[in-house]
């Protein structure tokens, strides 16, 4: 089993300076091997040093559903501490929120994907630690789809929002830590920035081979199958398409009462899909899109995970089923993540471009050949911050 960054540096304390007064950023999923939460580890870890918590979107116990639903700041009814939303009327920390700590630690499950929220408030956390002077440590995690593995456009600027602000492709392939390190840098935010290593983890590994226990950093983010096809399946919420939110599987359903699957199918015939099978079914959401209502649609199951292209996959779905069902199928009309001009799904794909080639029906994967050169540059920057074999 693993070692988190959060065991290590409650077994080795003296990593952080004696009296350096601390800051925590973490929600109900931060906890070690044995399910202890990070706040009560590092209260005893540092006696009377922790001074004030952070939660990042849907809340410090993940209780809020979807997408600009907010938290209000609260008191921490465990530890007495202070809890500051990053995830409610501010995005990112004012200053007057860090004048009682000297280090902010940061204890987050990212699920190697770019528009998963909790990087961008990290970032908002270190411009707000340079103007303070706090020192940022992030303690490290897995990440859950592997260390391995990129696929996607990268983001260009004018699609930056708060679901991308770092020229990242969709899959990053990169722990919490190595991407706080990269956008410290890419972004020149400059901030003192250090990052506690995992023991044990290669960065072949996708979540089971951690040997670490799931816990949900998300409400529809319940196990590591849904990482998986999160990537991809990701590009439904920029859509009037159910992604599966209202289900017990959220984004490996995802469907329409419009939909007919067989045509869908024949429609993907072109494009390799591999590590996956499509399996034909009908859900009723109990919430959100098409509640109470039938859906027709399918459940995604990965047959192997290593040659799995979920953003491929998903890419080659959207584009059949606008071509199919243009009579029926909409985009999602802003807001989206406090967005309110630019289209959702602009803001999901990271480039206006991708959308537009999509609607005008270019094989996946020849757009995807357009991408390399820029990703393998990605890959070479990236590298050279890489924490793990």
């Amino acid at each position: 089993m693993i070692r988190t960054g959060l065991e290590q540096i409650c077994g080795s304390p003296e990593k952080i300076p004696e009296g350096r007064r601390l800051g925590l950023l973490s929600n109900q999923a931060s906890t070690d091997h044995g399910y202890h939460h990070a706040r009560d580890l590092l209260c005893r870890a540092f006696p009377g040093r922790l001074t004030a918590l952070f939660s990042p979107q849907h809340g410090f116990f993940s209780e809020k559903q979807d997408n600009m639903i907010e938290s209000d700041h609260s008191i921490d009814q465990v530890s007495g501490l202070p809890v500051y939303s990053l995830y409610g009327e501010t995005r990112k920390p004012y200053p007057s929120m860090f004048a009682d700590i000297d280090v902010l630690l940061v204890d987050l499950i990212d699920v190697g994907t770019r528009v998963y929220t909790f990087i961008w408030t990290v970032v908002h956390c270190l411009e707000t630690a340079v103007a303070t002077d706090v020192k940022v440590v992030i303690l490290d995690r897995p990440n859950p789809i592997g260390g391995h593995l990129v696929e996607g456009n990268l983001l260009r600027e004018d699609c930056a929002s708060f679901v991308g602000r770092c020229p990242i492709p969709m899959r990053h392939g990169l722990t919490i830590g190595e991407l706080a390190l990269f956008c410290n840098r890419e972004m020149q935010i400059n901030a003192d920035l250090d990052v506690i290593p995992m023991a044990g983890w290669k960065r072949h590994m996708m979540f089971p081979a951690t040997g670490y226990p799931w816990v949900f950093p998300s409400p529809n983010m319940p196990s590591p199958a849904t990482a998986l096809v999160y990537p991809g399946q990701v590009l439904w919420e920029g859509t009037n398409i159910s992604e599966g939110r209202g289900t017990t599987l959220p984004f490996e359903l995802f469907g329409a009462p419009f939909f007919h699957q067989e045509e869908i199918l024949t429609m993907l015939a072109r494009t390799a899909l591999p590590g996956c099978r499509l399996r034909p079914l009908r859900f009723e959401p109990t919430s959100g899109k098409w509640a109470g209502q039938g859906c027709n649609g399918f459940q995604i199951h990965v047959t192997d995970p290593e040659v799995f292209q979920p953003y491929r996959t998903s890419l080659a779905l959207l584009q059949a089923v606008r071509s199919l069902y243009p009579d029926h199928f909409a985009y999602k009309e802003p807001p989206y993540e406090y967005e309110y001009q630019r289209l959702p799904m602009d803001l999901i794909l990271g480039d206006r471009s991708v959308r537009l080639a999509v609607e005008d029906g270019v094989l996946i994967e020849e757009l995807e050949r357009e991408w390399q050169t820029e990703l393998q540059t990605y890959r070479q920057r990236s590298s050279t911050l890489f924490l793990y074999d």
